[in-house]
Formats: structure tokens, sequence, C-alpha cells
């Protein structure tokens, strides 16, 4: 049974950083594309970031230049650092993975910004 266990989340003053942590497991197949969704109150889930096995990054526009998303294949784990944050980066963070068969997803950790 495939799982992934974020750490890492918190509450931050504004211009603060925070890094989350996203260990997958239980997979037979290989994770291709591995990375951060969020989803603020009232709003729909968005994707943060995404990187895949090789190394090619994705970023949404809000984040670039102050998130950092990088990954271990060898722990199967990815990271999102996350530095200059914002109040509007208040949100739950969730992991993501999928393999040739099927997508994953964390259970979501809470990232809070006060300004």
């Amino acid at each position: 049974q495939v799982q992934l266990v974020e750490s890492g989340g918190g509450s931050v003053q504004t211009g603060g950083s925070l890094r989350v942590t996203c260990a997958a497991s239980g997979s037979i197949f290989s994770f291709k594309t591995m990375g951060w969704y969020r989803q603020a109150p009232g709003k729909q889930r968005e994707l943060v970031a995404t990187i895949t096995r090789s190394g090619d990054t994705n970023y949404a526009d809000s984040v670039k230049g102050r998130f950092t998303i990088s990954r271990d294949n060898a722990k199967d784990t990815v990271y999102l650092q996350m530095n200059s944050l914002k109040p509007e980066d208040t949100a739950v963070y969730y992991c993501y993975a999928n393999t040739w068969r099927s997508d994953y997803w964390g259970q979501g950790t809470q990232v809070t910004v006060s300004s």
C-alpha cells in the first residue's frame, strides 16, 4: 500500500521560511512525478511545484523565486523549501506522487503565515 507522509508544516510570520518534506513508500513501481499542491479555505486545490525523476521542475507563478522543490530518488522523498512566505501562502499543503499506474496523495500539512 502506497503511503505519502508529510512533515514540517507549521506557523511562521511574514517573510519567514519553512521546509516541508514528503516521504513516499510502498510502491513496487518508481515514482515519476512528485510534488506539492495546496488548498486554502474556500478555494480549490492548486499546484505549487512538481519535479520529475530526472529533476525537471515546474512552479506556480505565485511561488517562483521564493519556493524550491527538490527530491531524493533513493529515498523517494520530496522537499519544498519555502522562503519569503506571505499570508496568502497559508493553506494545507498536500504531497503528490504518481507512478505509471496511479496517482497518490498525502494527508496534508498545515502551513500558516501570519502578518
